[in-house]
């Protein structure tokens, strides 16, 4: 018996993301669709405030921080500096 191969991306689909800079327009995204060829995972995202926008990203361009922040996040929330728990006035 063939031993099952883990699920790269697993949590994918329908997840939220938050574009660091405006992406046609827009900032906030829902993976909607996903797509594997080769060794290369897709996911198609749709803004959130317009269907009609829509493209396919390399799924491992939303690991990249300094162009994807996960969930919907406001300018506000974006601007922060990290907490870190550890510091201690």
């Amino acid at each position: 018996m063939a031993k099952k191969q883990k699920q790269r991306f697993p949590h994918l689909l329908g997840s939220k993301w938050t574009a660091t800079q405006k992406t046609f327009g827009w900032r906030h995204f829902q993976v909607m669709n996903r797509r594997h060829e080769g060794k290369w995972i897709f996911a198609e995202l749709v803004s959130s405030c317009d269907p009609d926008t829509r493209f396919w990203i390399n799924a491992k361009q939303l690991k990249d921080q300094t162009l994807w922040e996960a969930g919907w996040k406001t300018l506000e929330e974006m601007n922060q500096p990290p907490e870190n728990p550890f510091w201690q006035d």
